[in-house]
């Protein structure tokens, strides 16, 4: 009785030993199941840092319209006045904000270079 169950166990035990996939690192893989391993890590690697990239991306582009948008809106002086200012105050007005405006677009001349670069 003992060696037909035995002789069962064996038949049982061989085909579920069988039915692993070997795969990735094991006493068991081949070096064709390595390299199908490591290349599909870095695929994923690769897909995943794409995605960031592009994430970020696009995250430099919005922060460059924000602060585009912000380089030309009106100065708070004039949209914050109760009525038409007289000529000449509205005139000084506006050179001040010329001047402020300007000002900002030369000392952030470099930063928009910077943006600018191409990619490496």
């Amino acid at each position: 009785m003992r060696p037909l169950i035995a002789l069962v166990l064996c038949l049982v035990a061989v085909p579920a030993a069988a039915q692993v996939r070997p795969y990735g690192p094991g006493p068991y893989a081949t070096t064709g199941d390595l390299h199908r391993y490591e290349m599909d890590r870095l695929l994923a690697r690769a897909d995943a840092s794409q995605a960031l990239a592009q994430s970020l991306a696009l995250d430099a582009r919005l922060t460059i319209l924000e602060l585009q948008a912000r380089r030309r809106s009106t100065p708070a002086g004039l949209a914050d006045a109760a009525g038409p200012p007289a000529p000449d105050l509205a005139e000084g007005l506006r050179q001040a904000a010329t001047v402020r405006r300007e000002a900002i677009v030369a000392g952030v001349g470099q930063i928009d270079a910077w943006l600018d670069r191409a990619p490496q």
